[in-house]
């Protein structure tokens, strides 16, 4: 066993995969002053998420909830459906959304009302979509994020020579016969974590801020879109879209790609794997920009021709009004009929 590890350890570092022909790791040994990135340093990330988590819990509790209810947001108690068991098995096996003939059949078996059946599946629905308060919660943590880890990666970037001149970004790598490795969106763990070994943090803190600098507008406009400030959250979203199309569709493709896929033939024709795998991901990556782009772009003119800034992909609770009478209707099916366990499961078996 040891004799297997101990091999795929070494095919693991194979210094054919992640650097140049003729360059060993024996080059990036601390020397002259140079601090290299070292991969054991990335179990340093195994604390850190856990920080990272106790900081979430505190900010969405203690500062988010807080700021919501001044934003005038509230924790709106969900109603629950009455229990039944003939609805919540045809709920979770076959249907959330039941057809009009399957709701009138449901409606015969538990012996309720049509509208009673489609109350319960409204209200059951419901209880699968997080509350407005809890994605207010959400987006402010994202916010938070993006907005610090974009502060932060501007304070150790902004004097650095490769953050104005991408040629920069090779400047000083070993290079002996090379065609480069790049680094993958820093999202995905396995290439932040390549990227970091093979010493390709120039590009990858300029990819991880090209990417920050506009998520932390959705976010906030999110935030407001749930408070209903509807002007702010337009404003805020016109910004996002902005910046999106800035850093996603122009900089990212024509900065980032220009110094991952053609900055390292200036130095060699030699290609290595981790070329190939690192670039074909910052390629998908780009795809996914692409297609963000085109529904960012219908989602403006929508708004542009019909003032109407609403995402359809995203999931709104169904409205729930009961009345007195109604209300008064359910329990009592529930106790002589829709809600008695027994009744229904002796009909089930028809």
């Amino acid at each position: 066993m040891a004799h297997i590890l101990k091999t795929l350890n070494s095919w693991f570092w194979w210094e054919n995969i992640w650097m140049p022909i003729n360059c060993t790791w024996a080059d990036f040994v601390d020397r002259d002053g140079l601090v290299f990135p070292k991969p054991q340093q990335l179990y340093a990330t195994i604390p850190y998420a856990f920080v990272l988590l106790f900081i979430r819990f505190f900010s969405e509790r203690y500062i988010a909830i807080p700021l919501a209810k001044a934003l005038g947001i509230k924790n709106v108690r969900r109603v629950k459906p009455q229990p039944n068991p003939v609805l919540e098995s045809y709920f979770r096996e076959c249907s959330k959304h039941p057809s009009q003939s399957e709701i009138q059949g449901l409606a015969k078996k538990c012996n309720c009302t049509v509208r009673l059946v489609e109350k319960w599946f409204r209200r059951r629905r419901n209880l699968e979509i997080p509350t407005v308060l809890r994605k207010f919660q959400e987006a402010f943590w994202r916010f938070s994020f993006y907005l610090t880890s974009s502060i932060v990666g501007f304070i150790f970037l902004y004097d650095k020579p490769w953050f104005y001149d991408i040629w920069q970004t090779w400047v000083g790598y070993p290079f002996q016969d090379f065609l480069a490795h790049v680094v993958h969106h820093l999202a995905a763990i396995g290439l932040m974590s390549g990227s970091w070994c093979g010493n390709y943090v120039r590009v990858g803190t300029l990819v991880m801020f090209v990417h920050d600098t506009a998520d932390f507008w959705l976010e906030a406009a999110k935030m407001f879109n749930y408070a209903h400030w509807e002007k702010t959250c337009n404003t805020l979203f016109i910004i996002f879209s902005i910046a999106f199309f800035i850093t996603r569709i122009i900089l990212f493709p024509f900065w980032i790609l220009r110094a991952t896929l053609y900055l390292p033939t200036y130095y060699s024709t030699t290609p290595v794997i981790a070329y190939f795998f690192f670039n074909g991901q910052l390629l998908i990556l780009q795809g996914l920009h692409l297609y963000w782009g085109s529904l960012i772009f219908k989602i403006l003119k929508r708004f542009i021709f019909l003032k109407d800034l609403k995402d359809d992909r995203s999931d709104e609770e169904e409205e729930d009004s009961v009345t007195d009478n109604e209300e008064e209707s359910i329990k009592n099916v529930s106790k002589n009929g829709c809600g008695s366990s027994k009744h229904l499961l002796n009909s089930s078996h028809h």
